[in-house]
């Protein structure tokens, strides 16, 4: 999953970053408000983690803006104003979940795990495509009762083909999703990823088909 976290303090925002990407997201780290603003009109992130107190742009306005635009990605507040009024402005403003600065690690990564499934729950966290199922909440797929083996890559290319099955996904789709900014990841690793997740896929009876000039499409192979 992609996720967006704003947070100008460089030591705590190196701690999460660690965190969520040994959970296995995608991480863009935005400083400012603006910065934030703007990445929020480009791409569709499955989870904001907001600092409050930022340059340029306050957090509250980022939130404020983004919900104005439609944007339903779960945001997490992560602040040192921690008064009642403070966190029920953010809330009514409409933040998913406030946690007050200082906070433990192991209770944010909760939280963070808390909102993806809730998220997943209402756009289905299991996806089933013939005989493999895909757990998109616990990221790993099974089939026959045996769980797959596949990178964080891997099930980040399985992921979004699962969710838009019978669909074609581009080659820059697929990038987009699994890659942060920081990320040095060229549109041929996805050929890569997609060739190991044929070979993989192959027991489960599903394939992935190549779309000449548009991208991939996950379907169940005929007779599976």
């Amino acid at each position: 999953m992609r996720l967006l976290l704003v947070e100008d303090d460089p030591v705590i925002a190196d701690g999460l970053i660690r965190s969520l990407r040994a959970a296995g997201h995608a991480v863009d780290h935005a400083t400012d408000g603006g910065a934030a603003d703007e990445a929020l009109t480009q791409y569709p992130y499955d989870l904001v983690v907001l600092d409050l107190g930022l340059p340029r742009l306050d957090g509250m306005d980022v939130l404020r803006r983004a919900r104005a635009r439609g944007s339903n990605a779960p945001m997490l507040i992560l602040t040192a104003r921690d008064s009642l009024s403070d966190r029920v402005v953010g809330l009514d403003a409409g933040a998913d979940d406030y946690l007050a600065k200082p906070f433990d690690l192991p209770e944010f990564e909760a939280r963070v795990r808390a909102l993806l499934r809730r998220r997943e729950t209402s756009v289905s966290g299991r996806i089933e495509i013939g005989p493999l199922m895909v757990d998109i909440t616990g990221r790993s797929a099974w089939h026959a009762g045996q769980r797959l083996d596949l990178s964080a890559r891997e099930f980040g290319v399985l992921e979004l083909l699962a969710r838009r099955a019978g669909r074609v996904v581009s080659k820059e789709q697929l990038l987009e999703s699994m890659t942060s900014w920081e990320d040095e990841v060229g549109i041929n690793a996805i050929e890569v990823y997609v060739h190991r997740l044929r070979r993989k896929l192959e027991p489960a009876g599903v394939g992935i088909r190549t779309v000449r000039g548009l991208g991939y499409l996950l379907e169940k192979n005929p007779g599976a």
